[in-house]
């Protein structure tokens, strides 16, 4: 989702509380707090030798341990001033990829693509999914659709020709 859609859809639904479900069936815990907005500019080159750039802004969301077990989530209103001082400060890349870093001690950090969203009741529900490496240059690497269906995680193993 880019940055504006994410902006339109909490625009739409202010009133909402703000769930993120960083997991299936795992919320994040209502104690949470947005504690950094990263504008970030990836200069990068894969293992075809490839360059390549894009835009991301991230959200951090934490977890405070002053006030575990608070009810209330944060409302989309709450999440919308938190984020339109931020762009006041620093002006967000609308059309820039959004993702939302996160972790507790039962998950590891992780920065996440937000997959979905539904609303329940009063609920806007931010479904976040983890997006798996990939090989960018599979045709100069020489990787077949039958090696990557054995082995997704990465075409640069050892002695893959590739890097």
């Amino acid at each position: 989702m880019k940055t504006l859609d994410f902006f339109n859809l909490l625009e739409g639904n202010k009133e909402k509380s703000l769930l993120f479900e960083y997991a299936p069936g795992l919320l994040v815990g209502a104690n949470y707090h947005i504690t950094e907005v990263k504008h970030v500019v990836v200069d990068a080159i894969d293992c075809g030798s490839q360059a390549d750039s894009w835009k991301e802004t991230i959200v951090q969301l934490w977890e405070s341990p002053k006030e575990i077990g608070k009810t209330e989530y944060m409302t989309v209103f709450k999440a919308l001033s938190i984020l339109k001082k931020v762009g006041a400060m620093k002006p967000y890349v609308l059309d820039a990829e959004l993702k939302l870093e996160y972790s507790n001690s039962n998950f590891h950090t992780a920065q996440m693509f937000v997959d979905d969203y539904n609303i329940q009741g009063s609920h806007l529900i931010v479904k976040l999914a983890i997006e798996k490496t990939d090989c960018k240059a599979k045709e100069l690497c020489g990787v077949t659709e039958e090696e990557q269906a054995k082995n997704e995680a990465s075409c640069c193993t050892p002695g893959s020709g590739c890097c």
